[in-house]
């Protein structure tokens, strides 16, 4: 890989990595005010060097920046969403094992596993359980991240193929029936669009892992 390809391809692991730390907290924290202000205006979706073919995420990213219009407002819809989502009701709890039931099949390597493969443990005054859709998508970012500090191609190549195989096993295997819980049961557009947008975020990494370098040009981070 050429140093320019290495380097455009950073920059947009970069602004997914922005988006997933985003979303990730959206799901584990009530929203703050700075989260409203900065995403729901549109600024963080705006400036970010990502141009995604995804539809889903397209969709996402539109129903986003018209979802939220008078802040204090938005943020108290958020408040009281997020607790009927995930914290008081759980109508759409993010967690694996909610929608794969393991008892008759066991996982050869549970996500815990995974973790302590890296030797990594999240910790938090909180009690997340660790196949957390929140704590996920946060090991996903430090496995992005430690791709992007290779130069050599090997390398960053045998990451790829680590991060393809926790996508696939921990978070593709059942985020689908969580964003259809999601869109069934969240009563805000930006909960919808959030869940969405990490979905195809999910996605785009995943194919970004997968795609040959002469194929990069689909992901190009050019802005309108």
């Amino acid at each position: 890989m050429e140093d320019k390809e290495r380097t455009d391809q950073n920059m947009i692991l970069k602004g997914y990595n922005t988006l997933l730390y985003f979303t990730g907290s959206m799901i584990m924290y009530e929203p703050s005010e700075e989260c409203v202000t900065d995403f729901f205006s549109g600024r963080l979706l705006n400036t970010l060097p990502i141009k995604s073919r995804n539809p889903r995420f397209i969709e996402a990213a539109a129903l986003l920046r018209n979802a939220c219009y008078d802040k204090t407002t938005c943020r108290n819809m958020l408040k009281q969403d997020f607790n009927r989502l995930f914290s008081g009701s759980l109508m759409a709890p993010p967690l694996k094992s909610i929608y794969l039931n393991n008892s008759i099949y066991p996982e050869k390597e549970s996500v815990s596993d995974f973790y302590n493969s890296y030797g990594w443990k999240y910790r938090s005054k909180y009690n997340f359980p660790d196949d957390n859709l929140g704590i996920e998508l946060l090991f996903l970012t430090l496995l992005t991240d430690k791709y992007m500090s290779f130069d050599d191609d090997a390398c960053r190549n045998e990451m790829g193929k680590e991060i393809i195989r926790f996508i696939e096993k921990h978070i593709l295997s059942w985020i689908s029936g969580w964003n259809d819980l999601m869109q069934e049961k969240a009563a805000t557009l930006c909960y919808k669009g959030i869940a969405s947008l990490l979905y195809a975020c999910v996605e785009d990494i995943y194919s970004l892992m997968k795609v040959e370098t002469s194929d990069m040009h689909l992901f190009s981070n050019l802005k309108n």
